[in-house]
């Protein structure tokens, strides 16, 4: 049995990033498994700290602007909807605030004159569900379909850490290069670090890249209310893997090369995947120390809250004492943390 606390660390509040450096200037700690050390670098340094016949492993899902800021109709009290989840064309799961006094049957309007003149979103609160959760209806105008609505009238879903509004550079930089399939509500954060000119270095180092594709959802940021860490569960989301990619991962594997996986989601996909060994769909793995790894052989992720599922999924694969001490240290030396921060290589 292992106790959350014992996944604890204390963080300045002024060490959580607001907003991103350029892609690829953060900085970076490398963490040694097996020789148990740690050691200062740069993200900009990944290709001289990977080996060439190295597989890459990025998550490939695009964040969509899924914070939804309008007005009840018709007494024009302020709402905000948060889009989690699309259950078919014009039904959605979201969350609503004031989530109390929008019962079913309540009506909200999007629009925004100045970003959006003639697109007009309207949904209708259907049914109230679990953990605050709502089943809505969208309905639009002046716009071919909801999502190029959405696109039109949404802000991005920046974490809750992030305490200032979202601006049109989170509309780029709140998405990694490697985003194609829309689907996530937060971005695979680790993939945030990369550009054009790192991926060239990448590629003439002899690092291989492959990708996969997991919708990220608000669940990443459901906090651990348990006290025993087996007593939590995490939210399913979905995923999918490319036979191109499978093919990739084996070939590695034979030439007893390592597989790079670039952030947590990432690790959740290719791990649901070999222990189910069926077509991907939904996971809802739960990794944390004890669990044994089946595919990762090196982790590429930012610094996660104290006391996450996250965190927790990081110390099984590093080791909860190493990792632990590399967060001290990353604290004492100022390391900027969680979404827009710098990163970590475990390998």
């Amino acid at each position: 049995m292992m106790n959350v606390s014992d996944f604890d660390y204390h963080l300045p509040a002024s060490l959580i990033a607001q907003a991103p450096l350029a892609r690829g200037e953060a900085r970076l700690m490398v963490v040694d498994r097996a020789a148990g050390t740690r050691r200062e670098a740069a993200v900009r340094d990944l290709p001289a700290l990977l080996t060439a016949g190295d597989l890459m492993v990025v998550n490939d899902t695009r964040v969509f602007p899924a914070r939804l800021i309008g007005r009840r109709d018709p007494s024009g009290g302020s709402v905000e909807c948060l889009l989690l989840e699309r259950v078919d064309d014009e039904q959605w799961l979201a969350l609503v605030h004031p989530g109390q006094k929008l019962k079913p049957g309540s009506r909200v309007i999007v629009e925004d004159a100045v970003r959006a003149p003639g697109v007009r979103l309207q949904a209708e609160i259907l049914e109230r569900q679990f953990f605050g959760r709502r089943l809505i209806r969208l309905d639009v105008e002046g716009a071919s379909t909801v999502d190029a609505a959405v696109d039109a009238l949404g802000h991005v879903p920046l974490p809750p850490y992030i305490h200032r509004p979202d601006t049109a550079e989170d509309r780029e930089r709140y998405q990694t290069v490697f985003a194609n399939a829309r689907g996530s509500v937060a971005a695979p954060t680790a993939g945030l670090h990369f550009d054009a000119d790192l991926l060239k270095g990448l590629d003439r180092a002899g690092i291989a890249r492959a990708s996969v594709t997991l919708h990220v959802g608000y669940g990443t940021f459901k906090p651990v209310r348990v006290d025993r860490v087996e007593d939590h569960t995490v939210d399913a989301e979905r995923f999918s893997i490319p036979a191109a990619t499978l093919e990739a991962i084996r070939a590695t594997k034979a030439a007893g090369r390592r597989v790079v996986a670039v952030g947590t989601t990432t690790v959740r996909a290719l791990e649901s995947w070999a222990r189910s060994q069926g077509p991907p769909a939904t996971t809802d793995l739960f990794i944390y120390p004890g669990y044994e790894f089946r595919v990762v052989d090196a982790l590429l992720t930012n610094f996660h809250l104290p006391k996450s599922s996250l965190l927790m999924l990081v110390a099984a694969f590093a080791g909860r004492e190493l990792v632990l001490d590399a967060y001290r240290d990353a604290v004492a030396r100022q390391f900027r943390f969680y979404s827009y921060g710098d990163a970590m290589l475990v390998v």
